[in-house]
């Protein structure tokens, strides 16, 4: 039960905190897959370089464990692009659908429609998706530290120091 209250608590803190960087609105939406307004990526790269600090750090201090997925290329790269047709079409993102339909932008609840029918439709096609799409392309369990061969300390502050780099051309281009 406390963990359920922990993710209705960050679901909230998040759900606010998108709705104030502004990135429920469709033209910022829009905006981001047309690579003219970086605040969807700036604001989710933001999301990346604390929760890879902040997970490392725990990880690191034995207070959790990771839980590492496969890296599988065929299911990322098909899953990627019925991603990214479903943004395009409808002009949400997954996370910033319920956001929007929070804010009573009714449109919203079509995507999520669509999601619960997109996840039917994968249950239901998973065991061939399984022995076709899950194989091609199945490097394990691996992250970018261990191909590396360095501590995740190393790649880190250099992920951070490029991210902020990013941030700043962002800012000095206008986006």
């Amino acid at each position: 039960m406390k963990m359920l209250i922990y993710g209705l608590i960050t679901g909230i803190l998040f759900g606010f905190l998108l709705q104030k960087g502004r990135v429920l609105r469709y033209d910022k939406q829009m905006g981001a897959l047309r690579l003219m307004d970086m605040t969807i990526v700036k604001f989710m790269l933001s999301a990346v370089l604390v929760g890879m600090v902040g997970v490392y750090l725990l990880k690191d201090m034995g207070l959790a464990k990771l839980s590492i997925k496969p890296t599988i290329l065929g299911a990322v790269v098909l899953g990627s692009l019925i991603f990214g047709v479903g943004w395009g079409v409808l002009g949400y993102c997954p996370g910033t659908q319920a956001g929007a339909l929070g804010e009573g932008r009714w449109d919203a609840l079509w995507g999520i429609l669509g999601m619960i029918l997109g996840a039917a439709i994968f249950a239901e096609f998973y065991p061939a998706l399984k022995a076709t799409v899950y194989t091609w392309g199945n490097f394990g369990k691996i992250t970018l530290p261990e191909v590396l061969g360095v501590s995740h300390w190393v790649v880190i502050p250099v992920f951070v120091v490029a991210s902020l780099a990013l941030f700043w051309w962002f800012e000095k281009k206008g986006l």
